[in-house]
């Protein structure tokens, strides 16, 4: 999968930095893809004929289409004029994605957190980004790394944790047919995988809000 491509990194001064993230764009052929869905489901012996079925192929194109498209987004950051120096958590992120295996969905929720260095996100990015990379075909666990990676990459700050929790469709509704579970990743990064206080602080955290729930 494509890394988002970023700018050079940001100029001195007070000012917004508002680097574009964006996949690389891609050739969606909606008309091969409707095709394709009607060849898909006559194979699996649907009845395509039906008043209920007839455009089935077309929705099942856009569907899919809008599942694995992300849209770009502005990386807005700010300068940490005040030193603000303690974890900024967001949680329960709603994640919506497509288990590149079996094309199926999982969907669950994401917190994010990071400790600011000499810059700050504005909070709703940390949504957005969640939601640019659940927007492919994907693993669970490689979005979890993708999140916390980017936030190293191009914040810098001076930590950042990510953990997910997800219910598989394809394991809960197919196969196993293990329903109600749910699987969860994460992902430090800087001062939160090496400081064990730093570490316990945002597992702690994650944790209260899911007992609060």
């Amino acid at each position: 999968m494509s890394q988002a491509a970023l700018p050079q990194p940001a100029p001195s001064g007070p000012a917004p930095w508002r680097p574009r993230v964006a996949h690389p764009e891609a050739d969606v052929d909606l008309v091969a893809a409707e095709e394709a869905a009607a060849d898909l489901l006559r194979a699996l012996g649907l009845p395509l004929g039906t008043e209920a079925m007839i455009d089935t192929p077309r929705r099942m194109a856009h569907a899919l289409a809008e599942m694995v498209t992300a849209p770009p987004f502005d990386f807005t950051t700010f300068t940490n004029a005040e030193g603000y120096d303690e974890m900024v958590l967001v949680e329960d992120i709603a994640v919506r994605s497509v288990c590149e295996h079996h094309m199926l969905p999982f969907t669950g929720v994401a917190h994010v957190g990071y400790l600011p260095g000499d810059r700050v996100l504005g909070l709703s990015k940390l949504a957005r980004l969640v939601d640019f990379y659940a927007r492919r075909p994907q693993t669970q666990e490689r979005m979890t790394t993708q999140v916390a990676d980017h936030l190293q990459r191009h914040l810098t700050p001076r930590g950042v944790g990510v953990i997910i929790e997800a219910e598989h469709t394809c394991m809960s509704l197919r196969g196993a047919r293990a329903h109600g579970t749910r699987t969860v990743t994460s992902a430090l990064r800087g001062h939160l995988r090496e400081d064990p206080a730093a570490r316990a602080e945002f597992l702690h955290l994650t944790r209260h809000s899911k007992e609060a729930t």
